[in-house]
């Protein structure tokens, strides 16, 4: 088998495993100050790369829409789901909930554009409220009980961050190279986690090997590898692949973290995972002679 044909199920199995490394770095250190040295350790190997694959950085008005998209896609979705997960949110049920990013977006350019849902899309945004509201109401272990209705609004702020941060990625940055933009972003979300971290948190680590090695794996493997991964994917015309296994995300997340911490759902979970991911897979998928109305993941 190529790599051509594994490598948006690859790409999409390394995504789902940043919801299994928050959960395991998160109890030696606080969300912001845990992203802000994953976000430091971003941009050194990401100035390497630039520097090796000769990329072009972003200049003038693209420089601070990179900044733009940086803040809301790794600084409100990233700190949004670690901040959530830190109250006991289940990684599962928290990439449940981000995962209807492409719902989401759907709904927001049908009120604010011409664009109109097909009904194979109105069925899935149905599906998707059913399959969400099973989960909820299914016997989910939190890590702890008490801060829920915070862990929730986090994870809006989460999914408010990567739907409107696709949506300013696509009006705005179009043409800006993926390395040179991607290394502006890890830029401005680490100085905004600096200052949400050295505002909010004390700031304390305990380096330990379970942590380090979360850390390099959140840095090399999440955002080195499933970059370039991306690169390659772009490069041989199947990055358009990767939106259409998105819908697959929550369940592999759910699947990792029931393996990696024991993390459960009843009956009423599984059906609803099985039916959010129908939901995001009928909204994603393109229509014939028809440009897909979902903007793909950066």
């Amino acid at each position: 088998m190529r790599l051509t044909q594994i490598a948006p199920y690859l790409f999409v199995v390394l995504w789902s495993s940043g919801f299994i490394g928050a959960r395991f770095g998160l109890p030696y250190a606080e969300p912001a100050t845990f992203l802000m040295l994953r976000m430091m350790a971003n941009v050194l190997v990401f100035g390497v790369l630039v520097v090796a694959l000769k990329a072009h950085l972003p200049k003038g008005k693209m420089r601070w829409h990179s900044f733009a998209v940086g803040v809301l896609i790794h600084g409100f979705y990233l700190g949004g789901t670690y901040k959530a997960i830190s109250l006991g949110m289940p990684a599962g049920l928290c990439a449940l909930l981000v995962g209807i990013q492409p719902i989401l977006t759907a709904v927001i350019m049908v009120v604010m554009s011409n664009e109109k849902l097909r009904p194979s899309q109105w069925f899935g945004l149905m599906v998707g409220f059913v399959g969400i509201s099973l989960v909820l109401q299914g016997n989910m272990e939190w890590q702890q009980e008490g801060a829920k209705a915070m862990a929730f609004g986090f994870t809006m702020l989460a999914l408010l961050g990567i739907t409107l941060g696709t949506l300013y990625q696509k009006r705005f940055c179009q043409g800006v190279d993926l390395i040179g933009g991607t290394f502006y972003q890890y830029i401005a979300t680490g100085l905004l986690l600096a200052v949400v971290a050295t505002s909010t948190e004390t700031m304390v680590v305990e380096w330990n090997s379970q942590f380090i090695l979360t850390l390099v794996w959140l840095v090399l493997v999440l955002s080195l590898v499933a970059i370039l991964l991306l690169l390659y994917m772009v490069k041989h015309g199947e990055s358009s692949k990767v939106a259409s296994v998105f819908y697959l995300v929550p369940p592999m997340t759910a699947l990792q973290a029931w393996l990696a911490f024991g993390e459960q759902f009843d009956v009423f979970g599984a059906v609803g995972f099985a039916l959010a991911a129908l939901a995001v897979y009928l909204m994603i998928r393109p229509a014939k002679k028809q440009p897909m109305i979902i903007e793909q993941r950066a």
